[in-house]
């Protein structure tokens, strides 16, 4: 096995530095964003004969039947399985945390969504065998009931999508999700599904719980980007997807 490795970049390029893949006698793990730059770093992989390690210059310019203009330095590495573990281990780590309250239609299309992207999801619901068979690696599912008592455990800078079969529910993981950053800040999003109806009947249950005007702006309700109106499961995850990264590229 190849590991392709990103050193260093100039100008427009379609990855950043940091960024690798693996090249195998079966196929590819990862992407250095594709185009023809892609193309001819797999060749070369494929042609790797030295055992050290070697670094090659990419002009995304005519030679390459690209316009980017940028350079791109990669180095080529000869590793092994446990190697490749190791890359993809350290890759889970850094992988965002995100909460998800609730196993019904709209969060099974968001797992399957976030599961695509740089996030590590634990899947939370209050009932017994609610969740599929064969999640992807990169979600850990847990019951919980009461199912507010599990935001206590949530890894810090989780970013929390509320979303259970009851409404009463919601209300708890909400305020639990407030208590929470009041006492210890960490929770970066709190994302509510629902309408500005059931906003605002939370925000006056809220209110008399004690909760500030401040501490409510914490949530967001509804969620997911502005202007994507569709109610289809799918759809909503898109949009709710679409926000957590314009949070994350963010922050």
């Amino acid at each position: 096995m190849i590991l392709i490795t990103v050193t260093q970049t100039q100008g427009s390029v379609p990855r950043e530095a940091g960024t690798w893949m693996v090249v195998k006698d079966d196929g590819i793990i990862g992407t250095l964003g594709g185009g023809n730059v892609e193309y001819q770093a797999i060749a070369h992989a494929k042609n790797f004969k030295n055992e050290s390690e070697q670094t090659k210059r990419f002009a995304l310019g005519p030679s390459l039947g690209q316009c980017c203009g940028g350079v791109m330095n990669l180095s080529f590495e000869r590793i092994d399985a446990a190697q490749l573990a190791l890359l993809q281990a350290k890759q889970d780590v850094a992988y965002k945390p995100i909460a998800l309250f609730g196993g019904g239609h709209v969060g099974r299309a968001i797992v399957n969504v976030l599961a695509t992207l740089p996030y590590r999801i634990t899947w939370i619901d209050s009932r017994d065998e609610i969740f599929p068979e064969g999640v992807p690696s990169k979600v850990i599912c847990e019951h919980s009931d009461p199912v507010q008592s599990a935001v206590a455990s949530l890894a810090a800078g989780s970013s929390v999508l509320i979303m259970s079969f009851s409404h009463a529910e919601d209300l708890e993981i909400v305020q639990q999700c407030l208590r929470r950053n009041r006492e210890q800040n960490d929770l970066p999003f709190i994302g509510l599904i629902g309408s500005k109806t059931k906003w605002a009947t939370f925000k006056n249950r809220l209110r008399e719980r004690g909760f500030t005007d401040a501490e409510l702006a914490q949530v967001s309700c509804p969620i997911g980007v502005a202007g994507i109106t569709g109610k289809e499961p799918e759809v909503i995850a898109v949009a709710v997807a679409a926000q957590l990264l314009q949070k994350l590229y963010t922050l």
